[in-house]
């Protein structure tokens, strides 16, 4: 089976810190390579993988914003679709842009949604819903517009993440610093319970950060510790109390909520989107609807068993089932 795997170019594949499309593209992409899938990885040129890599740049538009994005994106999907005779099947995790060339080539095309930017981009997906498969990340991610093959869920590299038993007492916000994700309401839990807060994770939101986070930034209580890596990430996650993900939008997926149970971290998040999907109430972490229940759940902390948050994503959310699932969907497009 010859397959392109064909990510966005916004970042490097797999990202150095940011980039959660192409995090998942390098793991499906790895977890092929390894089940013996001749693959071929569209994605920026300092991308990294087992596999055959193309691109049409040496960097990511947001690690270089001297390209223009446009330009970039059109450069890199005419790239796998001018190839497409070469692969047995296209798996897209670069949005509804790559559809619009879909029925021009003879190669099928599966693509993961990872969510919807707008409702207005739904149209595209809706015109191609007789010529593509389409594949949610969560059941709560669905538009009734469009035909779905299956949901897959996110899956990362278990070995990535250590567990940790015995964690400290402190509370952790792990995500881009942006309304949507409660970096401000994770802040007020944090003082409300009187515990100690890191912050991690990039600025997305210039005029949110300064208006809502860092007057309340005193690198005692609340600490903004930046972007976290590979290895910060997995420290910060393992050892903290609990993750605070108190979001303002129903997430598609949250990728940070799998990798902190994946630690032992139960989390703490507001009821929305895909969360009732991703964490069991009561079990590893809490669900809940406001900052006040949010603070009566940190308080509850101690009844979560650490061994079962990381049991319950080991087996949900790991590379090898999420690679495993799309390897079976190829074979039903392909027979």
């Amino acid at each position: 089976m010859r397959v392109a795997v064909l990510s966005p170019v916004a970042w490097r594949t797999p990202p150095r810190h940011y980039g959660p499309w192409e995090q998942i593209a390098s793991n499906i992409a790895e977890g092929l390579v390894k089940k013996g899938v001749e693959v071929t990885l569209f994605a920026t040129g300092d991308s990294i993988t087992g596999g055959k890599l193309e691109s049409i740049c040496a960097t990511g538009y947001e690690e270089d914003r001297n390209q223009d994005a446009k330009v970039l994106e059109c450069l890199h999907i005419s790239n796998v679709m001018e190839k497409a005779g070469q692969f047995d099947l296209i798996h897209n995790n670069f949005d509804f842009l790559p559809l619009t060339y879909s029925r021009l080539i003879n190669t099928p095309v599966i693509t993961t949604i990872h969510g919807f930017s707008s409702s207005r981009i739904i149209p595209v997906y809706k015109k191609y819903n007789d010529s593509s498969h389409y594949v949610s990340i969560s059941n709560a991610d669905r538009s009734a517009d469009l035909e779905y093959l299956a949901t897959v869920y996110n899956g990362l590299d278990t070995r990535d993440f250590s567990f940790t038993a015995k964690a400290d007492d402190y509370l952790l916000y792990f995500g881009r610093i942006h309304h949507d994700k409660g970096t401000a309401e994770a802040i007020e839990i944090a003082r409300k319970t009187n515990r100690r807060l890191l912050i991690a994770g990039i600025i997305q939101d210039a005029n949110y950060y300064r208006e809502k986070v860092e007057p309340f930034i005193d690198n005692e209580q609340i600490v903004y510790v930046g972007h976290a890596g590979p290895d910060k990430r997995k420290d910060l996650l393992g050892n903290a109390a609990a993750l605070l993900h108190p979001i303002n939008f129903n997430e598609p997926f949250g990728m940070s909520v799998a990798e902190s149970m994946l630690c032992g971290t139960p989390v703490i998040a507001f009821n929305k989107g895909s969360m009732p999907e991703l964490i069991k109430d009561a079990v590893t972490g809490f669900l809940v609807n406001t900052v006040d229940e949010a603070v009566e759940a940190v308080a509850k902390l101690p009844t979560i068993n650490r061994e079962t948050c990381r049991d319950w994503a080991t087996t949900q959310f790991s590379s090898e089932k999420m690679v495993d699932d799309y390897y079976n969907l190829y074979q039903q497009i392909l027979a």
